[in-house]
């Protein structure tokens, strides 16, 4: 039997998150190089998106790179956060309300620890959909086919069930491969459509 499913990603989908220009600002704070901020943080930035490191050890490792006293640091972390939770896709967020009767509903995004409390307090994605798959928790992040895997399990579907919405090609390309339908997100006109196609399409006899 065929259970419908529509997969959505957050950042850029249910959230949008334009850049805040923090990361410059904190180079010309700091006098250091054009560009070089994330360079210095990559391995950290990357553990977190894995959950390699807990947010007391991001904290930590952020201020020992940067040289910031504890005032510092939280001011650091509160940019940070503030463009990665944006302000939230309220019309998508209303219809995808309004499918929790019709079909299976889930999330899977590329994320960073502490993102899951941050986003409940603020947008409460965990009543918005059935599961919320995040890399952070399951050790391994969008294109990877384990992270398509995890979430068909965890939402109890077959991949060819699912249509999965996202605004980077490179994961629309790696969840079709996977044998999901995808819909690489625009505006909310055309993704709506595309996912009232979908559910009309797997209620069809």
């Amino acid at each position: 039997m065929e259970t419908r499913c529509v997969v959505l990603d957050i950042g850029g989908v249910l959230e949008m998150t334009p850049a805040t220009g923090w990361d410059e600002r904190w180079e010309r704070r700091l006098g250091l190089p054009t560009g070089s901020l994330h360079q210095r943080l990559d391995g950290i930035w990357e553990a977190g998106s894995v959950g390699r490191i807990t947010e007391d050890e991001v904290r930590a490792r952020v201020a020992a790179v940067l040289g910031l006293d504890a005032v510092r640091t939280d001011a650091f972390m509160a940019d940070l956060w503030d463009e990665y939770l944006g302000s939230p896709n309220e019309e998508l967020i209303a219809y995808v309300r309004s499918l929790r009767t019709h079909c299976r509903l889930g999330i899977l995004s590329n994320s960073f620890v502490g993102a899951r409390e941050r986003e409940q307090k603020l947008y409460g994605f965990g009543d918005l959909v059935d599961d919320i798959v995040y890399s952070h928790e399951i050790g391994v992040g969008k294109p990877a086919a384990a992270a398509f895997e995890v979430t068909c399990a965890r939402l109890g579907v077959r991949p060819g069930d699912c249509l999965f919405v996202d605004d980077v090609g490179a994961n629309i390309a790696a969840a079709e491969a996977f044998g999901m339908r995808g819909i690489l997100f625009t505006d909310n006109a055309e993704t709506i459509a595309g996912i009232e196609a979908h559910l009309a399409c797997r209620h069809a006899p």
